[in-house]
């Protein structure tokens, strides 16, 4: 049999398990891994990375690139204590700025694939002030960096959905347009019609054919019940393994017996939930939640927005985040803290070959680090990132330019 000739391919790569080994790329997929001194074949492209970490594209599983003051001027943080107050404060501080959510979105977009993150999923506020402009252009942002990342769309009701009328035919209308799940929001603090909002979600989700991704603030006990109302409905619906719920601080702020509890029936639903450890509030215990069998992933949620100026699309930096905020000192807790912005995001989002194995989707990036968790602790530089066997950045810049706004 003959040696092949490959796409790409990565020498002297350090796998998280600690060997070296080349990869082989071949249309865009792992096509080998084997020992550096085997002799695979021949290569389009050879790239020697010494040494360095070789580990899965990162996933940012939930931000808001339409929200993004991104490549304005400095935006002042202007105080609200509750969702309201938060959602009507954005409002204002976007109107004032002139600057279109593609250039803002684009530039969000371009930072977080400098950092080494492959996948998406971005929320994106729908309602009746913008109509579906938020969407069109975001939509144009995912096809723009196509070749760099994959976007997921939320249809997201910021501004509340039963209370807000118009926003309802607006999402159906974003399902239509391109968005690729339907999103919610605090069924209860919001809407104050948890049976009524969760019925829309889950009927819009069935007929689109698209999975749902609930933003829950409500805290202590009147989260706990719109948790068990979302994990009946998801059972009730069939739609186990398609429900993610977004913050969830209800299950940081209980008892731990009512904790587990919920969580228990969360795992029988097969619903995730995304933390990114908030500086600012209570959030579920990460060991509590996959001991039950939850699958738990993280993004970047706010960067640098009316809610908070503070991020920067890193998600490597989010697991530090993650790690400091949960007390995560040893190997094995910063491992699952990485295991949140790589498996656990592709788990959630539907890719179904991810990761370092012989046909997973060829998406890399290349940490100046000896291990995982060193890069954690250390929140390692970038060398390369590598979107399906292409080069994309190098040392925090992309390779390739692309005609932005």
């Amino acid at each position: 049999m003959g040696l092949d000739t490959f796409d790409l391919l990565i020498q002297q790569a350090k796998l998280p398990d600690g060997s070296l080994a080349q990869v082989a790329v071949k249309s865009g997929r792992i096509h080998a891994i084997a020992p550096p001194d085997q002799n695979l074949g021949t290569a389009k492209e050879k790239l020697d990375i010494q040494g360095n970490l070789l580990c899965p594209g990162l996933v940012d599983g939930h931000i808001h690139l339409d929200k993004t003051f991104w490549g304005t001027s400095w935006q002042s943080h202007i105080p609200g204590n509750t969702v309201r107050q938060r959602v009507e404060i954005e409002k204002q501080m976007l109107r004032e700025i002139k600057v279109p959510v593609e250039e803002r979105a684009s530039r969000l977009t371009e930072l977080a694939i400098q950092q080494g993150t492959t996948l998406i999923r971005t929320h994106v506020d729908i309602y009746p002030e913008v109509g579906l402009r938020n969407l069109e252009g975001v939509l144009t942002v995912r096809d723009r960096y196509r070749d760099f990342v994959d976007i997921q769309i939320v249809a997201f009701p910021q501004s509340g959905l039963l209370s807000c009328p118009g926003t309802l035919e607006l999402l159906d209308a974003a399902l239509s347009e391109g968005a690729d799940l339907i999103g919610g929001l605090d069924p209860a603090g919001i809407d104050q019609d948890v049976s009524g909002h969760l019925h829309e979600i889950f009927r819009l989700a069935d007929k689109h054919g698209v999975s749902i991704d609930i933003h829950l603030h409500d805290p202590g006990h009147l989260g706990i019940y719109e948790l068990e109302q979302i994990a009946q409905r998801t059972i009730a619906t069939g739609m186990q393994g398609r429900v993610a719920v977004s913050h969830a601080y209800c299950l940081g702020m209980v008892p731990s017996d009512l904790a587990d509890v919920t969580a228990e029936k969360l795992a029988n639903a097969a619903i995730a939930i995304m933390t990114n450890a908030p500086g600012h509030h209570p959030f579920p215990s990460i060991a509590r939640l996959r001991q039950a069998g939850i699958t738990v992933f993280s993004g970047s949620d706010d960067v640098r927005n009316a809610w908070c100026p503070f991020s920067n699309a890193d998600m490597l930096e989010r697991a530090m985040l993650i790690a400091y905020r949960s007390n995560f000192l040893t190997d094995a807790d910063l491992m699952t803290a990485f295991d949140m912005i790589t498996i656990g995001g592709a788990t959630v989002l539907g890719i179904e070959k991810y990761g370092l194995q012989k046909g997973a989707i060829a998406d890399f990036v290349v940490l100046a680090a000896g291990s995982i968790p060193e890069a954690i602790a250390t929140r390692a530089s970038r060398k390369y990132v590598i979107k399906r066997g292409h080069i994309t950045a190098k040392e925090d810049k992309l390779l390739a330019s692309i005609t932005c706004v």
